[in-house]
């Protein structure tokens, strides 16, 4: 693997030998990192090029809509709508969870990580008051 760091260095040289790093768009602005930490590391490479191709893996686009179903729920007045789209969203998170074979992280939906608290809570004060 080193003969193509080296290579890809050699070429870098070059190009800024040459000028082609001058005056590129964005030049001295801070980069604009995403979080990657629930895709796998050796699907991470693979996974940049479907999305710099306008394609998200199956696990991104889930979230995204997860997020944004999250959104939705939020802006709802409707009592009745409202629980419909949470349990369309509890399924959703479900599903989410399947696809990745790993353990759900809650830290990922902080709204549903609170509720767990918050609900853990209220059953070891019910433990301790029985």
């Amino acid at each position: 693997m080193d003969i193509f760091r080296v290579i890809a260095e050699k070429m870098i040289f070059e190009a800024i030998e040459r000028g082609e790093f001058d005056n590129l768009s964005g030049a001295g602005s801070p980069l604009k990192l995403e979080d990657e930490t629930f895709v796998p590391e050796d699907l991470r490479m693979a996974y940049k090029v479907l999305k710099n191709s306008g394609f998200l893996p199956p696990e991104l686009e889930m979230k995204k809509e997860i997020v944004n179903m999250q959104d939705m729920i939020n802006s709802l007045d409707d009592d009745k709508e409202r629980l419909k789209k949470i349990r369309e969203l509890n399924f959703k998170i479900m599903k989410f969870n399947m696809m990745r074979n790993r353990p759900f992280n809650f830290e990922d939906f902080p709204l549903y990580e609170e509720k767990l608290i918050q609900k853990t809570i209220e059953k070891s004060e019910k433990k301790f008051k029985d």
